[in-house]
């Protein structure tokens, strides 16, 4: 914190996911509160939309490093975290080296907020921390969240007046946390992109959660007995200019935006016009794979897409918005356990990975391999066999627009 930084307020966000297409009221916004408050963000500020497909994080980076001064690491972005200049800003209590059982991130930061002794300090919940693929979190492990923070607690209230939390968990898992950890003052919740938003008393924790993909924040402030919190929307609209130095920001925001304009084709009849029902994508993609590539069963989650409204052309924008994780499709191995039991397999890979869509419908019960995406194929399953020489962008562009390609043919934009 610089000296001349008077804090009086936390303001947190959650789950941006690259969500620049109107960033002028979020980064406005920060810019002026940061002279009173404290900038945190409760995770998942990457991955998402086209602009960290195209620029890689360089914006996500740009934004952390000028304009916040907490992270909690999120499952999406995890190797960002540990990028010198943003390993610097993120705290999180419950993970550590796996060899070592050393503490992978700063634990907690103290600061002072109007007068108060503050320790600000992060979890990930189990459920998201299975879900960051498999090699990224090689040799990393989560420990219980609940025991985590006692112990920090045990080790540092003699050092603190309040508690602060940063949870990347879910709206009701922060409902548990809260509960069974009545020492903390605020939660500022994440992960879980539900209706929730609080602020909800637990005893005498606040838990809430600002609006995601930037469209709002949450906010805490010390009163005389405690903290009182909120949230708020963003509007629409941005100053007639940014602060200047956040000009580059924007350039390079521009820069980007006008690439995604780049058109693929006529959306089809089916699509047109509309948001589309990402159950009902993902059923015509899998349906597709299933008979366009001759595959036995094809298992895809739900969640690999975050549908947008669309219109009579489909643009690059529009593509990485609704597959913004550029996922390999690939021929992957059933594990051995649930093998002949389809109905156990896809129980477990629901509650692990989201709701699921399969080709054909049931699948057969002697299933030894299944067309999927490399994420779950690495991170849930027995990992891959072989490549099938299609990415699920490409599926999806020519499920809303032309047929699928065949097996090998390279991605043509």
């Amino acid at each position: 914190m610089t000296a001349t930084r008077t804090l009086q307020r936390i303001v947190a966000t959650t789950d941006v996911h690259s969500a620049f297409d109107n960033a002028r009221p979020l980064l406005s916004h920060l810019h002026g509160a940061r002279k009173e408050a404290l900038i945190v963000d409760c995770g998942d500020f990457f991955e998402g939309s086209g602009y960290y497909r195209l620029a890689h994080g360089m914006i996500e980076r740009d934004v952390l490093t000028r304009l916040y001064d907490v992270l909690a690491p999120g499952n999406h972005g995890w190797t960002h975290h540990f990028e010198p200049e943003l390993h610097r800003l993120t705290v999180c209590a419950n993970v550590v080296d796996a060899p070592t059982g050393d503490a992978l991130f700063r634990r907690l930061r103290t600061t002072r907020i109007d007068d108060r002794r503050v320790a600000v300090t992060a979890v990930i919940g189990q459920q998201a921390f299975n879900s960051i693929p498999a090699e990224q979190r090689a040799n990393h492990h989560v420990t219980d969240p609940v025991q985590a923070l006692r112990e920090l607690m045990l080790a540092h209230h003699h050092e603190v007046d309040d508690w602060v939390l940063l949870s990347h968990s879910g709206f009701d898992e922060d409902l548990k946390l809260a509960a069974a950890c009545p020492f903390l003052d605020v939660i500022f919740a994440g992960h879980c992109h539900s209706d929730q938003y609080g602020p909800v008393h637990v005893g005498d924790t606040l838990v809430l959660k600002g609006r995601e993909l930037g469209a709002g924040y949450a906010l805490a402030v010390p009163v005389d007995n405690g903290w009182a919190a909120g949230t708020a929307h963003l509007p629409d609209w941005g100053p007639a200019a940014l602060p200047a130095e956040l000009a580059d920001v924007e350039r390079k925001i521009s820069k980007v935006a006008q690439k995604l304009t780049e058109p693929l084709g006529h959306v089809s009849d089916r699509y047109r016009g509309r948001l589309p029902d990402r159950h009902q994508l993902v059923t015509d993609i899998a349906a597709r794979l299933h008979t366009g590539l001759g595959a036995t069963a094809i298992v895809l989650n739900e969640t690999a897409l975050r549908p947008t409204p669309l219109g009579d052309t489909l643009t690059l924008g529009d593509l990485l918005a609704i597959e913004p994780f550029d996922n390999q499709l690939v021929h992957a191995r059933i594990p051995d356990k649930p093998r002949g039991d389809t109905a156990a397999l896809l129980a477990r890979l629901t509650e692990q990975a989201g709701p699921l869509v399969t080709a054909p419908n049931p699948l057969p019960d002697d299933l030894r391999t299944v067309l999927t995406t490399g994420y779950l194929a690495d991170t849930y399953l027995d990992g891959r066999t072989h490549e099938a020489g299609l990415r699920l962008s490409q599926a999806v562009q020519h499920v809303l627009t032309t047929p699928v390609p065949e097996p090998g043919e390279g991605d043509t934009r």
